[in-house]
C-alpha cells in the first residue's frame, strides 16, 4: 500500500515538484538531549551567516514554493511556506525555539536546505496520505486549536483516506492530529522541493535525516522519492 501519494492533477500542474520521503517505527521522542540542542544551535548560527542580507524571497528553494503558493492562489507573504516561516523566525528574532527531539532534527534539516519538512505522527492517519486540490468541504483542525475549518476549494492539501486534512496550502500547517510530539512512535517526514535542482537536494536533506533520526531517536527506517 501506498504511504504517501501525489493526485495526478498535482504532478501535472507543479512540474518542478520533487519529494522525498521516509517512513519510521519504533521511535523514541522526547525532549532534545543537550547534543542535539548544540547541534541546533550551530546549524542556526550558520545558517544566518550564510544567508546574511539576501532577502528570503531571493532564495531559491523559497522563491520556488512562492511561486506555487500563487500558482494554487494563495499570497505567499500572507501564508508562507514552512521552510520560509522557519527562516523569518531565525533571521529576524535570532533564533528557533527547541520543541521536541525529532521536530528539532527535521527543523535543522529544514533551515540546511530551505525546504519544508513535515513530520507527520501517522497513528492518527488513515494511510495513504495524498496531495491533492480541495473540494472546500474537507476537515481541518489547526495545530494546536478544537475548532473544525474547511480549505478554500483549490486549495493544494494532505488528506488521508478519511478525507480528513492533514495540512493546508501544502506545506503551510500541519494539522492538530497529525503533529509530531514526545510521545510520537511512528512517523512519516515528507520533504519537498519546487524549484530548479530542488531534486538533489532533497535527496540530501533525506540522506541527512537517514542518518540522524536513528542516531538520535532510534526506531527502523526507509526512505522513498516521488514523483
Amino acid at each position: 500500500m501506498a504511504v504517501f501519494q501525489y493526485d495526478t492533477a498535482i504532478t501535472t500542474a507543479f512540474r518542478q515538484l520533487s519529494g522525498g520521503f521516509i517512513v519510521g517505527s519504533g521511535i523514541k521522542n522526547g525532549s532534545s538531549t543537550p547534543d542535539v540542542l548544540d547541534m541546533y544551535l550551530a546549524e542556526q548560527a550558520s545558517v544566518k551567516e550564510r544567508i546574511g542580507e539576501t532577502p528570503l524571497s531571493e532564495l531559491p528553494t523559497l522563491a520556488g514554493w512562492r511561486a506555487a503558493f500563487r500558482q494554487f492562489g494563495v499570497d505567499p507573504t500572507g501564508y508562507r511556506s514552512a521552510a520560509e516561516a522557519l527562516l523569518r523566525r531565525l533571521t529576524k528574532k535570532g533564533d528557533i525555539p527547541s520543541i521536541n527531539l525529532l521536530v528539532d532534527l527535521c527543523n535543522l534539516v529544514s533551515i540546511r536546505y530551505g525546504l519544508p519538512v513535515a513530520a507527520i505522527d501517522t497513528r492518527q492517519v488513515n494511510l495513504p496520505i495524498t496531495v491533492r486540490f480541495a473540494r472546500g468541504d474537507e476537515t481541518f483542525i489547526n495545530l494546536n486549536q478544537s475548532e473544525a475549518d474547511h480549505p478554500a476549494a483549490g486549495e493544494v492539501i494532505f488528506t488521508d483516506e478519511a478525507d480528513v486534512v492533514i495540512a493546508r496550502r501544502w506545506c503551510w500547517r500541519q494539522s492538530e492530529e497529525s503533529a509530531a510530539r514526545e510521545e510520537t512512535t511512528d512517523l512519516l517526514v515528507t520533504i519537498e522541493a519546487q524549484n530548479d535542482g530542488g531534486a538533489e537536494l532533497v535527496k540530501s536533506a533525506v540522506n541527512d535525516l537517514m542518518t540522524l533520526l536513528p542516531a538520535h531517536l532510534g526506531g527502523t527506517y526507509s526512505s522513498f522519492f516521488l514523483p
